[in-house]
């Protein structure tokens, strides 16, 4: 018999990422548009404290409960007014119970909410960074500290020399001007005008 051939690097390898591959979300994961890792944690928040019910092979989830569920998954309700108009949509006939796909449409919610508020937090903190830098930017601590809170003429004049940038005072007028609506050099760019810029030029959405 012909010795049998050893599998190529390339197929071993192929063999061993079809074993770590993700698992394809289901149906119901991919109409709330969670992946399926969320939907397993959604899924196991829900066991912790579901009840058998003929009819329903997940269970149910009685509503006395529900609080608890969204704090085991990190999602807690932000009020006890969120927390009440969660179980008008889970339980709208008052029955005491919610089933599992109504869940998970309300926590592929929380955490969309969730995502959106770190994403808000992150960009503001970047907002801020970058403020810091120019106002900041060649001088000392002691200068710093008494930083007006606005870019100047001066702070974007420097700017332009440590870029090797040879920007005209007239140039400089007018970016200060556009930036903050007209409001006058001496006004400077403070940081939601210095943002708004930044947005219109696509740093941020």
């Amino acid at each position: 018999m012909p010795p049998k051939r050893k599998a190529s690097a390339s197929a071993a390898s192929s063999a061993a990422a079809n074993t770590t591959k993700a698992p394809r979300p289901s149906k119901l994961a991919r109409e709330n548009n969670i992946t399926a890792q969320e939907e397993a944690e959604i899924r196991e928040a829900f066991g912790l404290f579901a009840e058998p019910m003929d009819g329903e092979k997940d269970g149910v989830l009685p509503i006395g409960d529900l609080r608890r569920a969204l704090i085991a998954l990190g999602i807690p309700p932000a009020s006890r007014a969120e927390l009440a108009e969660f179980v008008s949509i889970l339980d709208p006939d008052d029955e005491g119970f919610a089933v599992y796909s109504s869940f998970v449409a309300i926590c592929a919610l929380q955490m969309r909410t969730r995502a959106e508020r770190a994403s808000g937090t992150e960009q503001a903190q970047e907002v801020d960074e970058a403020f810091k830098l120019f106002v900041g930017h060649g001088q000392s601590q002691a200068q710093k500290q008494a930083a007006s809170g606005v870019i100047t003429m001066a702070h974007l004049r420097r700017i332009a020399t440590t870029l090797k940038e040879e920007v005209t005072d007239d140039v400089l007028r007018d970016m200060v001007l556009e930036a903050n609506g007209g409001a006058g050099v001496a006004q400077g760019v403070d940081r939601d005008a210095f943002e708004n810029v930044m947005r219109r030029a696509g740093v941020w959405r």
